[in-house]
């Protein structure tokens, strides 16, 4: 029977209830945890205080640009933070053989995994991204229009697949290879790069970033289009097309994964 979109929200609706009750019965837990994460991302926007107090840019980039790229690349990852968290424990599922009990539900299977953890502390990232974000458009004294605020959102959405997709196919690799917590924690620490403008980087990382390991979609291209809009490239404006077609291909990938899994029983 196929399933209409009303029925998952409907059901992703009461699997998230249940898990944030679950969690907000440890407070102390997810308070901590809250801190936590709002500390580390203070101490990427120290980071960036530290160094322009000696230089002025860094790749002809100021302070303020910078500090809107991570903005941008902290809402952006927030996706994957909330709604995603649930691939690094994928592996554990596979190899004790607990995973087959997805196999049996008549929904998605990608859906139903994904939907039972919902990590609630991405949401002090994605508080501390919209501040920096909103901080540095004021001190650029950028425009805000209907139009911007439609922009700003569609390569927003558009540049968090990028990453969702990238986790995704690495989460995926434990389908075929026993040490693939390697391959997934590799692609995110990755995710790091994604807050610098990538001409900073050699010709050689410039292509790794744009076309093997994309993390340049998950910032720097989309904020073009706000921040350089008379002079944005092509690879900008193909953002949202980009971000959708890998997010496919990664669904598509582990989905393969997670069939071949059920249907040799391993």
């Amino acid at each position: 029977m196929k399933r209409g979109l009303g029925f998952y929200l409907k059901i992703y609706g009461k699997i998230l209830a249940q898990d944030l009750k679950s969690k907000m019965s440890y407070r102390a837990d997810f308070i901590i945890s809250t801190i936590g994460m709002i500390f580390t991302n203070i101490s990427g926007f120290v980071s960036f205080w530290i160094l322009f107090r000696n230089f002025p840019s860094v790749g002809g980039w100021g302070y303020y640009e910078m500090l809107f790229l991570y903005g941008f690349s902290l809402i952006s990852l927030t996706p994957v933070q909330c709604f995603f968290d649930n691939n690094w424990n994928l592996r554990q599922y596979v190899y004790s053989g607990d995973f087959i009990k997805y196999c049996f539900r008549p929904i998605n299977l990608f859906f139903y995994y994904q939907s039972e953890v919902f990590d609630i502390k991405g949401l002090g990232q994605l508080a501390f991204g919209i501040g920096t974000l909103i901080y540095a458009w004021v001190k650029l004294g950028l425009a805000f229009t209907p139009l911007m605020l439609l922009k700003v959102l569609v390569f927003l959405l558009t540049a968090s697949l990028v990453m969702i997709a990238l986790q995704n196919a690495a989460a995926a690799t434990c389908f075929w290879i026993q040490n693939s917590f390697y391959v997934l924690n590799l692609v995110f620490q990755f995710k790091d790069y994604a807050k610098y403008p990538v001409t900073i980087f050699s010709p050689v990382f410039r292509f790794i970033f744009t076309f093997l390991m994309p993390i340049a979609f998950i910032a720097y291209y989309p904020s073009l289009v706000i921040l350089r809009p008379d002079a944005v490239p092509l690879l900008s404006w193909l953002s949202p097309v980009i971000g959708v077609a890998f997010f496919f291909i990664s669904y598509k990938i582990w989905m393969h994964g997670a069939m071949k899994y059920s249907g040799t029983g391993s």
